[in-house]
């Protein structure tokens, strides 16, 4: 079977992340599988399988550019370098890959409430215009069936358990940041970049020995990092020797003005957390397996594959108490709705980390596996009707 999978970036956000992961696994089954997607900030974040083909188009900067205008000008040059008659399936997955293609295939990771009118825009077209759909989990299906009358497939996401089964936790040195990403290169340097503050650390300059509690995903509002700081703030006056480590971060959308007020929030409370930005792939296992706790109090999710992965290295992990995260992670997890409750949850998984839970979240993690994920995909692919 001949299957384009579409991304919009080639940075570690979770849904590229979950389509390179995709790829390899249909390519492992012996499909022919490209990986189509808008250049940003040159090659992906990591090696791919060779068995992969990679249309990579390029994407430069253009400064100045607003979010929308960037919208529109990533679907206008996807489209433009697309090839649709050479496949069998078009599966996009996000909502700039769905709309730079006519007919298509689409994987609903979450729903998003947008207020830029392009967004809102591209948004609504990604969902409705694809003639079948998937989602990685049961609650994300139902929002889709509730507001739009559609009805998914749900096939959960994988995870690359041994690599974070396995992983040495990271006692010292530095955290190497992710390569050829460098602001003295425009080409590859953020559109949005961060504000500067004395939060940030450069990763040369980052030694974890201290005990630390980890957040993936960078500061965001979908990332609940306000109410993270919140709890952590709480957190310490238990435990005044834990810092707060945040990885991660790379964004298509401009959150200056979020990033400024968590700042503030952050001075406020006389906090300075560790503010690494996209840590390198091969040193990400190390950095959560040498965590004492994961948080994830995400306000919107999909699935939650980093809290997955945290799971996997055997890290307690506290999330937000979402019914999507109820869905996955079960009692696997500890959970809070807010900052306080956040802050008590992550405490106790600190403080008095319960093996049986730990076993648990491994056998969790160990059970999704990418070559699942894929056969239940080629058996979607096979029951649509011919492109």
């Amino acid at each position: 079977m001949r299957i384009a999978l579409l991304t919009y970036s080639t940075r570690p956000r979770g849904g590229v992340v979950h389509t390179l992961a995709l790829a390899e696994a249909l390519a492992a089954l012996g499909h022919d599988v490209t990986v189509w997607t808008l250049g940003r900030g040159g090659g992906f974040f990591r090696p791919v399988d060779p068995r992969v083909r990679l249309a990579v188009v390029p994407f430069p900067d253009r400064p100045g550019e607003s979010v929308g205008e960037r919208i529109l000008r990533s679907i206008a040059l996807l489209r433009e370098a697309f090839t649709p008659s050479a496949y069998d399936v078009v599966h996009a997955q996000d909502c700039i890959s769905a709309n730079a293609v006519e007919r298509c295939v689409r994987t609903v990771h979450h729903i998003d409430q947008f207020t830029t009118p392009e967004l809102v825009a591209c948004h609504e077209r990604a969902i409705v215009r694809p003639y079948a759909h998937v989602c990685v989990s049961s609650a994300v299906a139902s929002e889709l069936s509730a507001g739009w009358g559609l009805s998914a497939t749900v096939i959960p996401n994988g995870v690359d358990y041994e690599r974070f089964a396995s992983a040495v936790p990271h006692r010292a040195g530095p955290i190497p940041p992710v390569p050829d990403r460098t602001v003295q290169d425009p080409e590859f340097a953020d559109p949005f970049p961060p504000i500067p503050a004395s939060t940030v650390h450069e990763p040369a300059f980052v030694d974890l020995e201290q005990p630390y509690l980890l957040a993936v995903g960078g500061i965001e509002p979908r990332k609940g990092s306000l109410d993270l700081l919140t709890a952590y703030a709480e957190l310490r006056a238990s435990l005044p020797e834990l810092r707060l480590v945040i990885a991660g971060g790379e964004t298509l959308f401009d959150y200056r003005d979020y990033r400024a007020e968590w700042d503030a929030q952050a001075a406020t409370l006389d906090l300075a957390p560790t503010v690494l930005g996209p840590v390198d792939h091969d040193a990400l296992p190390a950095l959560v397996a040498g965590a004492a706790a994961f948080a994830f109090p995400s306000t919107k999710e999909g699935f939650g594959l980093a809290a997955m992965e945290a799971l996997a290295a055997g890290i307690p992990v506290v999330v937000r108490d979402l019914p999507v995260l109820r869905e996955v992670f079960g009692p696997a997890v500890g959970y809070g709705h807010d900052p306080s409750s956040l802050a008590a949850a992550l405490l106790q998984a600190v403080k008095e980390p319960d093996p049986s839970r730990r076993d648990a979240g491994r056998a969790l993690a160990a059970a999704h596996t990418w070559e699942a994920a894929a056969r239940r995909h080629v058996e979607f692919y096979s029951s649509l009707p011919p492109a």
